[in-house]
């Protein structure tokens, strides 16, 4: 079944040093975007992180040191790659709990002003852990009846993920081909953030959902412990989390 798409929809992977949002960078990313009139673009880049990149990470997808000391920073490539999914909504698997932090961390890091929240997001994985609970080499096998070959390459993994969507929307008739009922299904949350570390509660409220204050309005724990911003802003949190943090703040004062 081909995608019912309002708008271009970017299915993308990102290999990357580690699985630390606040600290690991992005090696490679793959996109393919994909039209309303059915199109498909694809795009696979290398990226230096400006740190080494553990062998444990290079065991997993083959990338090192050597292959990326030559190529462009996230910062060199940043103006582009914002202007490659300017209006686009966004797909990946296991994307809403990493691709999706990481890579708004790197626009952040580059000073890049892109807002993603406006952005629709399909999680594949969410999806197929709904219906199958499986890994994507698994679900690419059960949906498609293929064998997913370079696992753990960026552009494998992105092209599996597209295909595997197509092959859901064949499969179950209650999943609708409608890219904004797709993203609502895959989300597990409603996150402020996009690490979950603050959530809207059904009133449309901001809350801490970690931690000592978890199931606490965010604008309670500012108001009763003053130095709660101060330790979260000098703390090891996501960026694009402190940014969240911040306007509520700057919106009670």
């Amino acid at each position: 079944m081909q995608l019912n798409l309002a708008n271009p929809i970017v299915f993308f992977d990102l290999e990357t040093t580690g699985v630390n949002i606040s600290k690991d960078r992005i090696i490679e990313i793959s996109l393919l975007k994909v039209a309303p009139n059915g199109k498909e673009e694809s795009k696979t880049r290398r990226i230096n992180p400006g740190i080494p990149i553990p062998p444990e990470a290079t065991a997993i997808h083959g990338i090192s040191n050597e292959d990326v000391k030559d190529c462009p920073t996230f910062k060199e490539i940043a103006k582009s790659l914002a202007a490659q999914i300017e209006g686009c909504d966004l797909a990946g698997f296991n994307s809403n709990r990493f691709d999706i932090p990481l890579l708004a961390e790197e626009f952040l890091r580059a000073d890049v002003d892109i807002d993603l929240s406006k952005r629709k997001f399909v999680d594949v994985q969410t999806i197929f852990h709904k219906m199958e609970q499986r890994t994507l080499s698994a679900a690419y096998k059960f949906y498609c009846g293929k064998s997913l070959e370079d696992a753990h390459s960026a552009a494998a993994d992105t092209f599996a993920t597209y295909e595997v969507l197509k092959a859901q929307l064949d499969r179950y008739p209650d999943l609708k081909n409608d890219i904004r009922f797709l993203s609502e299904f895959s989300c597990f949350t409603n996150n402020v953030d996009f690490a979950g570390r603050m959530i809207y509660n059904d009133k449309g409220e901001e809350v801490i959902n970690f931690g000592k204050y978890k199931g606490r309005l965010v604008a309670e724990v500012l108001k009763a412990d003053p130095g709660y911003y101060a330790w979260m802003m000098s703390g090891d949190f996501p960026l694009n989390t402190k940014q969240k943090l911040t306007e509520i703040r700057m919106r009670l004062k």
